[in-house]
């Protein structure tokens, strides 16, 4: 009884740095501290995600960059009179002088119809990037019907249709790649760039040309166009149907109309959409003297998008950094408490930044191959490193295998709430729940006075 009470009384008193409240703190500090070289994996994501864009910005600069189409419209010089009061000093009288002025009439079709036809380029690469660009051909058809010349406040012997001409508005003339050639009713019109540019289109004008408006005047044009990311147009005909076909898997409807949902068909590779508009949608008129206003707020179309850009999937996944950091800390600190192995605060930091290095595994590796693949190799590697690590540090295979499970089942985790998009959030929350619940299942019995 003697020996015993004077073992205890030998025996070393704990000190806190020694005490688990310590050691967690410590822990927890080191995560907090590895949230800096985190916070420069998504910078460095960032910088070559803006890298990318950069590039692909200067690519499709020389490609041709997104279109815009509105057009064919008439352009008829019209007479208009100014009335000036002159006041005669020698008289004393007033007169009324007349001045005469030139200004122009525009004109909308009556019917207008776009077939377009897009072709995806693959074989365009700048450095390790693949711009989305294209080739589109594109038909226009109508017909020039029913002017309505009571709404332009302009009588019929002022305007001068012997000096008509047609115009087109469209973006980035240097990716037209075509002659472009309007045939109206049996004769063809050379169009070509005109000087007038507005701030946001190039005009392309014809020829003045004597034009018959008591006739139905149809006309066709065809424009092969060299693109990227977009095409749409404005409706200016009274009817305007358009229809778009392209070999690209990922459309985006975009502007102020939407297309029939009846005829819309997407595939695997593969688009179809078709757009139907009548005057009474939008609120512009069909004729306008003077100027036409900026129409571009009601302009329709697709663009083509990447289904999922790989830079945003990094982004995502560099978000659940701290909570890899956090849970794997976790399960070695539990291992730590419950074997009695001492871990060293240096070997968490090694743990930390073992983990960190799989995010920039993941982004150099996923620039020359698929996410999938480079999330793969990035979560293998760092897996069977610490899993080694592991067998040293804790001198146990057993729990060296428990945390290569643990790692395995939290990367696989995070994977599938990249991949979803409307569920990502539910499936999220039910993940951290299990796992909160998990951690306070074996962590109960811990006696955590020590």
């Amino acid at each position: 009884m003697e020996n015993q009470s004077e073992y205890q009384i030998k025996m070393p008193k704990k000190t806190f740095f020694q005490s688990t409240t310590a050691k967690m703190i410590m822990v927890g500090i080191l995560t907090l501290v590895l949230l800096i070289p985190l916070n420069l994996v998504q910078n460095l994501i960032q910088e070559r995600s803006n890298r990318k864009n950069e590039v692909i910005e200067k690519e499709t600069q020389t490609w041709g960059e997104k279109i815009l189409f509105m057009g064919p419209m008439l352009k008829v010089p019209v007479k208009t009179y100014t009335e000036t009061e002159v006041y005669d000093e020698q008289t004393k009288t007033k007169s009324i002088q007349k001045q005469e002025e030139l200004t122009y009439a525009y004109f909308f079709p009556e019917n207008l119809k776009h077939t377009t036809q897009i072709e995806k380029v693959d074989k365009l690469k700048r450095s390790i990037y693949k711009p989305i660009v294209f080739k589109a051909n594109l038909q226009t058809i109508g017909n020039f019907n029913s002017l309505d010349l009571k709404k332009l406040d302009c009588k019929p012997e002022d305007i001068l249709w012997d000096k008509t001409s047609i115009i087109v508005k469209t973006t980035d003339l240097k990716s037209i790649k075509s002659d472009l050639k309007i045939k109206l009713n049996q004769s063809q019109l050379a169009l070509e760039a005109n000087a007038d540019t507005d701030e946001y289109f190039d005009v392309l004008e014809t020829e003045t040309f004597s034009y018959q408006p008591e006739i139905d005047n149809p006309f066709q044009l065809d424009i092969q166009y060299n693109g990227s990311n977009s095409i749409e147009f404005i409706p200016i005909g009274k009817t305007t149907t358009t229809s778009i076909d392209a070999n690209w898997n990922s459309p985006s409807f975009t502007g102020t109309f939407a297309s029939n949902d009846s005829t819309k068909e997407i595939t695997s590779k593969n688009f179809h959409a078709d757009w139907k508009i009548i005057h009474v949608n939008r609120p512009f008129s069909q004729q306008y003297l003077g100027s036409i206003p900026n129409l571009n707020k009601y302009s329709y179309g697709v663009k083509l998008i990447e289904p999922v850009d790989e830079y945003q999937q990094n982004e995502r996944s560099s978000k659940y950094g701290f909570l890899v950091i956090g849970l794997t800390f976790l399960v070695f600190f539990l291992i730590q408490t419950i074997s009695k192995v001492s871990i060293h605060i240096f070997q968490y930091t090694m743990i930390g930044l073992a983990l960190i290095m799989f995010y920039t595994l993941l982004i150099s590796i996923t620039e020359h191959s698929s996410f999938t693949l480079a999330y793969a190799i990035a979560a293998a590697s760092v897996i069977v490193m610490l899993l080694f690590y592991s067998i040293s540090v804790l001198k146990s295979t057993k729990y060296a295998i428990f945390i290569s499970l643990s790692l395995t089942t939290l990367y696989s985790f995070i994977y599938v709430i990249i991949q979803l998009e409307d569920y990502a959030l539910l499936v999220g929350s039910i993940g951290l729940f299990l796992i909160l619940g998990a951690v306070m299942y074996f962590s109960r019995k811990i006696d955590w006075n020590n």
